[in-house]
């Protein structure tokens, strides 16, 4: 790797844990480079500025959950298992790495996404709907948008993110579990189904 990328790698590390723990308003150039140990001009050789760090990191955390969402099961398992998949794979990178997490789905961005990142937001929702899709037709989710349906998935696991990128519960928690299982349970077609 060369300086270069050493140096954009310190710097997007410095700079998703300012932007989840402190905030974007509140993280300041100076307080990224001194936590990546660079000048503040450094900033400027990789990014255009601080909103621009901010879509890069915000793209990069998406990305990864669109692939844990698109990653093929090793056989055709039912939409729940998938999506019971997604979510281990969402609370395991919470406890391993709960800036990224933060950073795609638990901090909102509002105004400071750009059209990239925007359609990224849409691409992440997007490979989760064709889980749920999947569930419509085969008669496992409830009647309704599978659009509806996934935005009450992933709200009730942000539940379990949330705890889990806070140091509150550990992976293996029990609770984690509860929160998976609830999350299906709130968007399948019967109590039973699965």
């Amino acid at each position: 790797m060369s300086s270069g990328d050493a140096s954009r790698q310190r710097l997007l590390r410095a700079a998703i844990e300012l932007f989840t723990t402190r905030g974007y308003h509140l993280t300041t150039t100076p307080l990224i480079a001194r936590k990546a140990r660079l000048a503040e001009g450094t900033i400027y050789r990789h990014f255009t500025g601080k909103q621009d760090l901010l879509n890069e990191l915000y793209r990069g955390a998406v990305r990864w959950a669109i692939e844990q969402a698109e990653k093929p099961a090793d056989d055709v398992a039912a939409p729940r298992a998938q999506l019971a998949r997604v979510a281990r794979a969402l609370v395991a990178c919470a406890a391993r790495d709960p800036a990224v997490v933060r950073m795609a789905l638990l901090v909102r961005h509002g105004d400071l996404l750009d059209d990239r990142s925007r359609a990224t937001e849409r691409e992440w929702r997007q490979a989760l709907e064709r889980l749920v899709a999947r569930g419509k037709a085969d008669g496992s989710v409830r009647v309704g948008g599978a659009e509806l349906w996934t935005a009450v998935w992933l709200s009730v696991m942000r539940h379990a993110l949330d705890r889990v990128s806070a140091g509150e519960w550990a992976e293996g928690h029990p609770a984690v579990e509860h929160v998976i299982d609830a999350a299906w349970r709130a968007i399948a077609a019967t109590p039973a189904a699965g």
